[in-house]
């Protein structure tokens, strides 16, 4: 298989190229909504397809429906894919969410590679972003948080391995950043799945676990039942992305509440 990140970043430097450079202050005028966290949040993820476990939208359930049912259940953050070649998203997805849910905040999942793309998540609503930190040098990860920073929004820094997530950490010598971090607007996650290989490795997370920094962090794929919340918690990690189990869920919002009220009691445990 050729390597499937690689092959995203081309692609969304393709898109990234297309989107206009200028902004104006009117393209920033809806609000951003804060992440209000507890002690484990569920961050409830939105999308059509997964290229591992194909087609996930439910032709019953429109997303304005899910997205709805994961704010019932008390989601602290919508996310919503808006790849399009492999994931079938768009960003009328994230601002059709946005729309619906004014009081949750809404983030885009994407493979975001130029501070561009941030702006143009802001301008459709979005309260957040989500990055990769294989995807980006030092020096572009710092625009991109700025980017971020300058519209107050808040971002899920993904790691894969060990060296991910020590690049990551260093950020935490920022005096900023560190004040971001310490007031959950940057999150710092481990994805289980490989996205150069596609490939899950289920003790990641446990793995991994010492080497977090002191910060609110994400547990991220692979994360099905309230007892997966709990074990995640259990690992130091105060938040879980959670986007399949939910989508194929009958009840969403039950689910949600399930895994945060599981993860809630390991933390207080």
């Amino acid at each position: 298989m050729d390597d499937f990140l690689q092959a995203m970043a081309a692609g969304s430097a393709e898109r990234a190229a297309a989107v206009p450079s200028k902004f104006s202050s009117a393209d920033f005028d809806r609000p951003v909504v804060p992440l209000v966290l507890g002690d484990f949040d569920l961050i409830a993820e939105i999308k059509d397809r997964s290229p591992v476990e194909g087609t996930l939208k439910n032709e019953i359930q429109s997303r304005a429906a899910q997205a709805s049912s994961y704010a019932a259940g008390g989601a602290a953050a919508i996310s919503v894919l808006t790849e399009p070649s492999r994931f079938d998203g768009d960003l009328a997805h994230l601002e059709e969410v946005a729309a619906v849910v004014p009081g949750t905040p809404v983030m885009r999942k994407d493979f975001l590679v130029e501070p561009v793309q941030v702006h143009e998540a802001r301008k459709a609503g979005a309260s957040g972003v989500l990055l990769i930190a294989a995807l980006l040098s030092d020096s572009k990860l710092r625009e991109m948080l700025d980017a971020a920073w300058q519209h107050d929004m808040f971002v899920l820094l993904e790691s894969f391995d060990e060296n991910d997530l020590a690049r990551s950490s260093t950020l935490m010598d920022n005096a900023d950043d560190f004040e971001r971090a310490e007031s959950g607007q940057l999150l710092f996650g481990v994805n289980t799945r490989n996205l150069r290989t596609l490939e899950v490795d289920n003790e990641r997370l446990r793995k991994l676990s010492p080497l977090l920094p002191n910060a609110r962090c994400v547990a991220e794929s692979g994360l099905r039942t309230a007892d997966d919340a709990a074990s995640v918690a259990e690992y130091g990690y105060r938040l879980a992305l959670v986007g399949t189990a939910l989508m194929r869920s009958d009840d969403p919002a039950a689910l949600v509440a399930a895994m945060r009220k599981a993860g809630s009691a390991r933390v207080a445990a």
